[in-house]
Formats: C-alpha cells, sequence, structure tokens
C-alpha cells in the first residue's frame, strides 16, 4: 500500500493507482483502458506498454497488468501482436460522431462535399502529380544535409529562413522570374496561404482592411483574407486578367491576384493591364502577387514577374506546392523593404520560424539544379496529359469551350450551347464517377457557369475516361 501511495504514476494515460479503491486495481486499470478507448484517446492500432513497463511505472505487480490486459483482449477490444506488443483493436466511441465526411479542404479553399462514394478521377484543380515528387534527389540531399550540418544549424534561427535556402532562392527566382531580391529580401513561410495571413496581418497595422481580389478567383484566397479579418472586395476578370479600371474605381489600396496564370480561368495579365496595374500601385497601391502556377507553361512565352518591374509596390510570394509537393509547405514572400522588419516581427510571432531541414535541403536541390531537372520532367508529362484531356473532350463533346490550356495544371471549361446550371453538373459528374469543380464556386458576382478541371494528378488513360464521361452528361 505504502508503494502505491508513493507512485509518481505513468506518463501512459496520467493514470495514478492511488486512485483506485483499496481492493479494485484490476478493475481500475480495465477501466481507465476501456474509458481511453471509448473516448478516443486509444483509437484502433493504438499500442499499450509492455506489462513489465507498465507494472514499473504504477509500482503495481505485473500480474495486475496481465489480468487487465487479458480482459480487454476477451471483451475484443486489444489483441497481442507478435512482436508488436497489445494493441487496440476495435475502438469505439461512446459520444456523438459527426454526421457526415469531413469538408475537403485544398488550395482553393473549403469546397462543399459532392457526393463521393462513386469517385474514382479526382480533377479537383489545384493537385500536381504527387507520384512525380522526387524521392531520391530528396534523400541525397538530405543525407548531404545531415552529414554537412553542424549543431548549431538545429537551433532556434533567423525567422526569415535559413540563409542558404534564402540565398538559393535569390538567385533562382532571378533566373527563371526574373525577381529582383537580395537573400535579405526574402522571408521563407508556410506557403502562400501563410504569405497572405501575415502581409494582412502588417495592412491591418496601418488601417486597410479591404483588399481587392480577381473575380472569379481563388475561393480559397478569399476566404483566407476573411479568416483574417479583411474584407475580399471582388474586381472583375475578362479575357485580359483584372480589370484595373474596375480596380481603380473601387478606391482600395490593395489587391491580390494571379496575373502570370489566373485562377480559374488560365488568363495571362495582357502587357497593357500590366503597365496600368504598376501605374496604379505607383500612385500609392500595394500588388500583392501570387505567382500561381507559374512554373508551367507549354504553347506561350515565360511571362516575368510583376516584382521585377516594381519591387517596392509588389509583395511577391510563391511556393513547392505545384512544382513539388503541397504537402511540403514551403513558400516565400518577397515584400517591398518598407514592410520587411514588421513581416518578420510577425512571423516570429506566428511561429519563430519555419523548419529548418526541409529548407536546407530545398537549398541543396536548388544548388545543385535538382528542381530545374525535376520541372522539367513535370513539365513533359503534364503538357502530355492535358493533350490528352483537351483533345479527347473536344472530340467528344465539341459544343464545350476550354481555356487557360496554354500553361498551368487546369482548364476551365464552359458550354456556351447549353442551359445549365454548374453545381448541379458537378453533381451529376460525382455521381458519374469524376470530380470537378463548379466555376460558381469560385466567383462572388454571378457570371456564366463552368467548371474548373485539374488534370496533373491523373494519368493520361483516366483523363482520357474522364473526357468520355464529362461529354455523356452533358449530352444527357
Amino acid at each position: 500500500m505504502a508503494g502505491r501511495q508513493s507512485s509518481p504514476g505513468a506518463d501512459f494515460l496520467q493514470l495514478r493507482p492511488e486512485t483506485a479503491p483499496a481492493k479494485g486495481l484490476t478493475d481500475w486499470l480495465v477501466g481507465a483502458l476501456r474509458s481511453a478507448i471509448g473516448d478516443g484517446r486509444l483509437g484502433d492500432g493504438a499500442l499499450l506498454p509492455p506489462t513489465r513497463a507498465l507494472a514499473e511505472d504504477l509500482d503495481v505487480s505485473r500480474g495486475v497488468v496481465v489480468e487487465a490486459y487479458r480482459r480487454l483482449a476477451e471483451e475484443g477490444l486489444v489483441t497481442a501482436r507478435t512482436s508488436h506488443g497489445t494493441v487496440v483493436t476495435a475502438a469505439f466511441r461512446s459520444g456523438p460522431r459527426r454526421a457526415g465526411p469531413p469538408p475537403r479542404l485544398g488550395p482553393e479553399g473549403f469546397v462543399p462535399r459532392l457526393p463521393g462514394d462513386l469517385i474514382d478521377i479526382d480533377l479537383s484543380p489545384g493537385l500536381p502529380d504527387l507520384s512525380a515528387f522526387p524521392r531520391a534527389a530528396w534523400l541525397r540531399a538530405e543525407r548531404a544535409v545531415l552529414n554537412q550540418a553542424n549543431a548549431a544549424s538545429l537551433a532556434y534561427g533567423d525567422p526569415r529562413g535559413s540563409a542558404e535556402l534564402r540565398t538559393a532562392l535569390a538567385g533562382w527566382l532571378g533566373r527563371v522570374r526574373g525577381v529582383r531580391a537580395h537573400p535579405e529580401d526574402i522571408l521563407i513561410v508556410g506557403g502562400v496561404a501563410q504569405a497572405v495571413t501575415l502581409l494582412t496581418q502588417v495592412l491591418q497595422t496601418r488601417g486597410i482592411s479591404r483588399v481587392a481580389v480577381e473575380d472569379p478567383g481563388s475561393r480559397g484566397g478569399r476566404e483566407g483574407l476573411a479568416y483574417a479579418g479583411m474584407t475580399p472586395v471582388p474586381v472583375p476578370v475578362d479575357a485580359e486578367g483584372l480589370q484595373v479600371d474596375a480596380l481603380a474605381a473601387t478606391g482600395e489600396q490593395a489587391v491580390l491576384l494571379t496575373p502570370a496564370h489566373q485562377f480559374p480561368t488560365g488568363v495571362v495579365l495582357a502587357p497593357s493591364r500590366r503597365g496600368a496595374l504598376l501605374d496604379w500601385a505607383r500612385d500609392g497601391g500595394l500588388i500583392i502577387e501570387d505567382d500561381y502556377d507559374a512554373e508551367y507553361r507549354y504553347d506561350r512565352a515565360p511571362v516575368p514577374a510583376l516584382q521585377a518591374s516594381a519591387p517596392e509596390q509588389v509583395a511577391h510570394t510563391g511556393s513547392i506546392s505545384k512544382t513539388m509537393a503541397p504537402g511540403m509547405r514551403i513558400g516565400w514572400l518577397i515584400a517591398p523593404r518598407e514592410l520587411q522588419e514588421d513581416l518578420v516581427m510577425a512571423k516570429y510571432a506566428s511561429d519563430l520560424g519555419s523548419s529548418i531541414l526541409p529548407q536546407l535541403v530545398l537549398a541543396e536541390l536548388l544548388a545543385k539544379g535538382e528542381i530545374d531537372r525535376h520541372i522539367r520532367v513535370t513539365r513533359t508529362r503534364y503538357r502530355a496529359r492535358r493533350d490528352a484531356f483537351v483533345q479527347t473532350l473536344g472530340q467528344a463533346c465539341p459544343t464545350a469551350r476550354i481555356q487557360g490550356v496554354a500553361a498551368g495544371l487546369h482548364v476551365m471549361v464552359d458550354f456556351p450551347e447549353h442551359d445549365l446550371d454548374d453545381v448541379e453538373l458537378a453533381i451529376r459528374l460525382a455521381e458519374a464517377g469524376v470530380r470537378t469543380h463548379p466555376l460558381s464556386w469560385h466567383r462572388v458576382r454571378p457570371g456564366p457557369p463552368g467548371l474548373v478541371v485539374g488534370y496533373a494528378a491523373n494519368t493520361p488513360d483516366r483523363l482520357r475516361d474522364a473526357a468520355r464521361r464529362i461529354a455523356g452528361v452533358i449530352r444527357g
């Protein structure tokens, strides 16, 4: 009894045997474990501690733990697996479950779930081919980094990000996007979403609470601004990109846009519009340039970043979400210098700085030319996939109008000869096994219906199949 009273208890489930009745240790332990399985603290596959270790932590006889595990096994809640120990095998929930599937998350926002049980071809926009992730090159670079890194490399570092990555990015972005930046100007962030969040925090301290956005434009971008306390103000987009006259008419002081490959229309900001937009910025406006899909172009000349023409009026942001994988959560922000100090402080207050090892690995890949090689390989792959989808849909449904094909990882499709509701169309396609985005999900104001179709993550054969299914649904 004295041993039990002096036991420090176990870290596992914070078990403390002094809470047990005097002659009910086994019942107490069974009840505690059953409760943890019931409320979800121990889920399916959770590993229980070895009987000897748990008995030592609790300062009880090992026989108490052995008997408790045996009784749980008889109830079908755990099982002993050779070389694995005792694991939970039938977790249940005593509380209410959330009805339906969780919200669908992605780069373009919290989008409603369409009927999903039959989905076998997902054409959601914003996803690259994750199977193409350069695993071998990443592993080589990671080994090199770990061999070279000293202990100080793993400490809290500069909240702007590693000097190695900022230096590599300054050279790479200058070479491939025309960006004019010193390594000191670059802030490493957790993707474009964090870049925009940090910018909104700094703008709010300057009295700016509204940001102009493209319409149609990224639903996720609008949601991120609204969540950060900003009011998104829609500005129309046409075949030449953002309508700068309409932007000026709003009176807003900041605009978020995707000039290199507009989402979702795929248009490039026309040269005359670029000039007008830069003039607007020089009169006191701030351009937030999301360099969306800029690396992937097939049938047109490269378009330089806006930041190259006006570094003190443009906050340029990009990421490796499309070139490598969105789960890496590595991006960059190059803002006008008068905003940089406040942005670094906002980043530091947010998370002290981004994870260091992936930064060092990415710096190594950039320095060795591996990112350029990866983009060349995937660009060829994506072109073939685009062609498979566009050609098949054009043949199977000649009334379809496909836009934004010259670059990026998605196209926009509309059907001018058909009177349809694009949400209803997307639901019918989901029932046929194909997930797409209705264009109306990405609009603020009413406009022509359509579909936004991502093609990068599926093989040519699957894309041909999807195109034929789309045509079949359109024909009724």
